[in-house]
């Protein structure tokens, strides 16, 4: 590989991996499930771990949005619940993989309001 393509590929790179350095992150066990909710709407996406409720000392974490458009474009926002500090379900979103084979109707992906 030339320098030049070397120099261009390593841009691009950074480039794509710069918003994932810059999404808060948050225990989502310290927060009430109003806070967790509102930072998600603030921020637009943020990255949640909380406490396995199956593996003992192991932590789960996953990225929450808003909306669909907040995900990749072979994703969409599904439904998801984490537990807060007050409740052990709070409603939020993730994304999920799109596979329009598997859809039933074929009318594209589903919006689902955070």
């Amino acid at each position: 590989m030339r320098p030049t393509q070397l120099a261009i590929t390593t841009i691009a790179a950074l480039l794509l991996a710069e918003p994932a350095l810059a999404i808060s992150r948050y225990n989502s066990t310290a927060l009430t499930c109003d806070q967790v909710r509102q930072r998600v709407l603030n921020e637009g996406a943020v990255i949640l771990r909380y406490p396995s409720t199956r593996v003992k000392g192991m932590t789960l974490y996953d990225r929450y949005v808003t909306r669909s458009a907040m995900c990749d474009p072979h994703e969409y926002a599904e439904r998801a619940y984490v537990p807060t500090r007050d409740t052990a379900r709070c409603p939020v979103l993730n994304c999920q993989d799109y596979d329009p084979e598997t859809r039933r109707f074929g009318f594209g992906k589903p919006i689902i309001r955070f």
